[in-house]
């Protein structure tokens, strides 16, 4: 058809649609209105069943009644252009409307789908407009006086922005945002931590300081501070208090809420009075972790991870499941903390591709190489931790030789030579549940399957753990990548970072979960891809 373009796409109304012509110079005009039936196709399926009638009004005048798009066309995907001559505009106004009055289809094929539907319109004067030089001055004059208006206003705005004594700043950019949840003031803050004091000091990691705080209520608080060296600014902080602050779970740590003033940046949480999951396994301390305990703390943390994945309002990606980011309360019950990396998963969406950042180690390969992310990348840090608890060791940090690159490749190793027990940390003694503690090891091991479509969901994950549903057994080569998967120039990457961080920024374990720095593997990955 002439015009074909002007057909593929339509306006489409239930009931009625209604055009206002404005500003029009009074006169006759000619309404030329294109239709084009193409909802309602001539292709043997119950959609061509439809029927469409309405009516059509110029300036609240019936012009066509009972108009049918496929009878004027005599078929439907075919153009039918009506024009109407000579329709008089007294008030510079034009009105034309498409009113459906009940005939036709009412439910065929779809309801809602079967009212006026047009096309283009087009709307020309039969005359020629006359000519205003008066008119036209003042057009101009209005036109420049406004555009140096606008470019003294920001001429303004930039000034006010740079003048040195602006009081533009970080924290006035996040309240723009009307951040949702509790606001703390700093003087608040302040009398509860006694000034940062550094004996309330409790931890230190990429985010920057944590402090203890006592408010005035007696309720005890962990004070999470920006640092302004942060690699995590502002959207890290944004991201953080929109996705915790509208989820509450008792495997979840609890945001109380946040302080951005004084162009500080402060997060208000629960306080967790035994630190870091990691701080408990792998720093000398005075807990003692049984077996029960381990296995609970376990269980505790696929729940909140099972929460985050399936049952949640949000659906929520984590990004960053490490032992640093678990915190443990007075009890030794686990608590998922710092959300500044997560990302929310669409239903729609069976993955998102995104700018790789987590924590070396933890990691899923098809991320971490890719940036293919689901949840079954939390799946995988989960079978990570998951060996950490089971074995008491970092697993990073341990190679029970120079053959193995970490934890999970020595496990790997242990599973194809039959000796899974070895991994077990002595320190259980006898106070151990070996059938437990196989069940643990082999459903770490099935969550760091190298394909994320083997890996199982979190909720499988919790009901493997209780003993409720039997364990998949996987034949996996522990050497399926070859070289590939014992990250040999990967391991070597990361030892040139452990010789230039500092010894405290390796040891201590920060309160909120931050006490390794999360690291883009950006910063890791690229330059070994060749070797990788």
């Amino acid at each position: 058809m002439n015009d074909s373009q002007l057909y593929t796409k339509a306006r489409l109304s239930p009931l009625s649609l209604t055009y206002y012509g404005r500003c029009l110079a009074n006169g006759n005009y000619t309404v030329t209105l294109h239709f084009a039936e193409i909802i309602f196709r001539d292709n043997r399926s119950y959609w061509s069943l439809g029927r469409r009638m309405f009516d059509i009004y110029i300036q609240d005048i019936r012009a066509r009644k009972d108009f049918d798009i496929e009878a004027a066309a005599k078929g439907v995907d075919k153009a039918v252009i009506l024009t109407l001559n000579n329709v008089a505009v007294n008030n510079n106004t034009i009105e034309i409307r498409f009113y459906w009055a009940g005939k036709g289809t009412r439910a065929i094929p779809t309801r809602g789908i079967y009212g006026p539907l047009i096309s283009a319109i087009s709307v020309v004067s039969n005359f020629k407009p006359p000519s205003n030089q008066r008119e036209k001055i003042f057009t101009i004059i209005g036109a420049v006086a406004s555009a140096l208006c606008l470019t003294l206003v920001i001429l303004f705005i930039i000034w006010w922005k740079t003048f040195p004594g602006s009081s533009t700043s970080r924290e006035q950019d996040l309240r723009e945002l009307d951040l949702q949840t509790g606001l703390f003031t700093f003087k608040q803050i302040k009398a509860a931590t006694n000034d940062f004091d550094i004996n309330n000091k409790i931890g230190e990691g990429g985010f920057g300081s944590v402090y203890k705080g006592i408010l005035l209520d007696g309720s005890v608080i962990a004070v999470k501070q920006l640092s302004s060296k942060s690699k995590q600014g502002n959207r890290e902080f944004v991201n953080e208090i929109g996705m915790i602050s509208g989820l509450q779970h008792p495997n979840l740590v609890r945001l109380y809420g946040c302080c951005i003033e004084r162009n500080q940046l402060l997060l208000v949480y629960e306080y967790m009075e035994n630190n870091s999951l990691a701080r408990a396994l792998f720093v000398e301390c005075q807990l003692n972790l049984e077996w029960p305990t381990r296995l609970r703390i376990c269980i505790g943390i696929a729940r909140g991870l099972a929460f985050l994945h399936e049952e949640s309002r949000l659906k929520i990606v984590h990004r960053d499941i490490k032992a640093t980011n678990v915190l443990l309360d007075g009890d030794l019950n686990p608590k998922i903390s710092d959300f500044g990396l997560a990302k929310l998963s669409e239903d729609d969406n069976t993955h998102i591709s995104t700018r790789i950042a987590g924590t070396i180690g933890y990691m899923a390969p098809e991320y971490a190489l890719w940036g293919y992310l689901t949840n079954k990348a939390d799946v995988y840090s989960f079978g990570v931790v998951a060996l950490e608890i089971v074995a008491g060791k970092d697993n990073m940090k341990y190679r029970s030789d120079e053959n193995y690159v970490c934890l999970l490749d020595w496990a790997l190793v242990l599973r194809q030579k039959g000796c899974l027990m070895d991994l077990v940390d002595p320190k259980l003694g006898s106070n151990l549940n070996k059938e437990e503690a196989m069940r643990m090891i082999k459903v770490a091991l099935l969550c760091t399957n190298p394909a994320p479509a083997l890996r199982p969901t979190m909720s499988a994950v919790v009901s493997m753990l209780e003993g409720k549903l039997d364990i998949q057994e996987l034949v996996i080569d522990p050497r399926i990548y070859g070289d590939d998967f014992r990250f040999i120039a990967l391991r070597d990457k990361y030892d040139k970072l452990q010789l230039q961080s500092s010894t405290e920024a390796e040891t201590l374990m920060d309160h909120t979960g931050d006490g390794s720095s999360s690291t883009s593997a950006q910063d890791l990955y690229p330059r070994n891809l060749h070797s990788l």
